[in-house]
């Protein structure tokens, strides 16, 4: 298997779908290395701790981390299933970004960022990764979201692992759309 398609299915798995190789997440997201490994192999996807490790290390989202022993791993962000990341909320910048693309502009200008089948809306600090994010599915458009106006009305702000900032809802007003 190679690195993307390793990093794919450890998306499905640690945020989505553990029951699909027969593991468990703890409250917090964290499943045991050793006992991925074994599910993963005995489904046919050869991967040991050392080729884990280097997926956990290159992936350019950095969307996994290791707990500080290594006997433990969970997804960043972006779960479906819940899960408690334990992330202290804390003050944003005064600008996030989101990349979509244009076929949602309806439905965000009508009801602003949702989290959908997710945990949380999901923001970048920057627009180029939010270009990055939006140019997965076509032609990206980017948002400037109006953050610290956001957290100033009690809004709660996240920010995982990997640097993605979190909230539970974008309302419209705090939306710039030009």
């Amino acid at each position: 298997m190679n690195t993307k398609h390793i990093s794919k299915f450890l998306s499905l798995v640690l945020r989505h779908n553990p029951d699909k190789i027969g593991i468990t997440l703890d409250a917090q997201g964290w499943t045991d290395v050793n006992i991925l490994l074994q599910n993963m192999n005995r489904q046919g996807k050869k991967v040991d701790l050392e080729r884990l490790k280097e997926v956990v290390a290159t992936n350019d989202k950095k969307r996994f981390a290791f707990n500080e022993d290594l006997t433990k791993i969970r997804a960043s962000q972006g779960h479906s299933i819940s899960v408690d990341l334990k992330y202290e909320a804390i003050t944003p910048p005064k600008f996030l970004y989101h990349g979509t693309v244009p076929k949602f502009m309806r439905d965000i200008q009508q009801k602003g960022l949702l989290k959908m089948s997710r945990l949380h809306v999901h923001l970048s600090e920057d627009r180029t990764t939010a270009m990055r994010v939006g140019a997965r599915r076509g032609v990206p458009t980017i948002l400037v979201i109006r953050s610290g106006a956001m957290h100033q009305n009690g809004h709660e702000f996240y920010k995982s692992e990997n640097e993605v900032w979190l909230t539970d809802h974008v309302p419209v007003e705090y939306i710039n759309f030009k």
